[in-house]
């Protein structure tokens, strides 16, 4: 008789801790395995997002202002409330790199903006969103609403790969105070290569430059700018398995860009770096510089004087490459938390929001339909230079984008400085093309 309320109280014990720990798993982090798999039974999606800077200016409080702005809308899916938490990962070459790691460990984001060019490096671990698109009316609306020019980087294969977000082209920005002191017309930016030299020399004094180009980081872009100027072709086909580095534009551009300093004395001897020249500029150290077009909310912010900005100088013709990141949603994640990605793609790629990103930030609003809006069309009736990067995308190619781009894009890099620091321009670029070669040649 004495052993049955033992019995009892060991049942009761042993019942109590399995609906404790039952209610522990419902309670878990939708983050977590778990949740990640879909097994989750929250009510609350939280989507984990990575994104990058790579511009001056403010945009990590932008960005945390988007994300408390989605998270009270209670958008949901599968009846859950979709919520997203945003994590600032570095410049894009330290984001690509966390996202990769955070990949490798069984540990990727819902979803990351990353450079479209990281295409090739990212297809085995995202998601082709074609299938989502096409059933999905908003979605398809969307996709059809992106400028062309936006899209050369977005799709491969016959698929779509990512959506347009945070883009740019490469602009020419000008001091036009400094351009009435050297008695040039403030109003008319240097047209082409020849005229940035004749401006330059003009522009040029003790402790003042003619122009600035940066050389690190995104450097590679800009020196694309020229090399597209050069010539016809492209540095790089389509289906990313061939580059060009040792073709004649491609050299004719760095050589230029070497006289401009070392021949022509308009521009400081040496690698100039991506942060510092956009400081340079604001500061009135250089009278122009070429930088992307996310930086226009920055210098409107900071400088103390009139500026302006222009198509790049034209060569042989007027091109620019495209540039910034999209949003890529990745493979390994539950479909709930795919669907619910899109949601907040759609949510910030909204039309309003688009133009609100645009002149928070300088990026282009990549909805052709944004610049009808009230708020963008207010925008740049009082301030037009933020309609030049749009309307140069008629001038816009396709941003290097190959297999190995991380490995590649770095030989380019190295290349360009070493030339910069006084390497022979042609065996450099000839070297980088044998070393790119090698690394492309699987792909063949």
């Amino acid at each position: 008789m004495r052993k049955t309320p033992i019995f009892l109280a060991l049942f009761l014990l042993i019942f109590s801790l399995l609906s404790a720990c039952g209610s522990n798993s419902a309670g878990s982090s939708s983050n977590s395995d778990d949740a990640k798999s879909g097994k989750s039974d929250r009510e609350t999606i939280d989507l984990t997002w990575y994104y990058p800077v790579n511009v001056g200016g403010e945009i990590t409080k932008v960005i945390d202002g988007y994300a408390e702005e989605f998270n009270k809308e209670g958008i949901e899916v599968n009846g859950k409330k979709v919520t997203v938490s945003p994590v600032y990962s570095g410049n894009y070459d330290e984001s690509m790199t966390k996202v990769q790691t955070a990949v490798k460990n069984g540990k990727s984001p819902d979803m990351a903006v990353l450079l479209s060019v990281d295409l090739f490096q990212l297809k085995d671990s995202i998601l082709p969103l074609d299938d989502m698109i096409e059933k999905d009316p908003e979605a398809k609306k969307m996709m059809d609403d992106f400028f062309p020019g936006f899209m050369l980087n977005s799709q491969a294969e016959g698929k779509t790969w990512s959506v347009p977000f945070q883009r740019s082209t490469v602009l020419l920005y000008y001091n036009k105070d400094l351009f009435k002191e050297a008695g040039l017309d403030p109003e008319a930016a240097p047209a082409n290569w020849d005229e940035v030299v004749e401006y330059g020399k003009k522009l040029t004094k003790d402790g003042q430059w003619g122009i600035e180009l940066p050389a690190t980081i995104s450097g590679y872009w800009i020196y694309q700018a020229l090399a597209l100027q050069a010539g016809e072709g492209n540095l790089m086909s389509d289906d990313g398995k061939e580059v060009y580095f040792d073709s004649e534009p491609a050299k004719e551009a760095l050589k230029y860009w070497i006289d401009l300093s070392k021949t022509h004395k308009v521009m400081p001897e040496g690698v100039l770096d991506w942060n510092t020249v956009p400081t340079d500029f604001i500061e009135g150290k250089t009278a122009m510089m070429l930088s992307t077009t996310g930086n226009l909310t920055n210098v409107k912010n900071n400088a103390d004087f009139e500026f302006g900005v222009a198509y790049l100088p034209e060569n042989k013709r007027a091109a620019t490459p495209t540039g910034g990141g999209n949003f890529y949603i990745f493979k390994d994640i539950a479909e709930e938390r795919q669907l619910a990605s899109m949601e907040f793609i759609k949510w910030i790629a909204d039309p309003e929001r688009a133009a609100e990103w645009s002149i928070d930030t300088g990026y282009i609003a990549t909805r052709q339909s944004s610049y009808e809006t009230p708020s963008l069309k207010e925008y740049t009736d009082s301030f037009p230079q933020a309609l030049t990067a749009m309307q140069q995308l008629e001038n816009a190619h396709k941003e290097i984008s190959v297999y190995e781009q991380g490995k590649i894009i770095k030989i380019l890099s190295d290349a360009i400085q070493a030339a910069i620091d006084g390497a022979d321009v042609d065996k450099t670029l000839d070297q980088a093309q044998e070393q790119a070669e090698s690394l492309l040649k699987p792909y063949k």
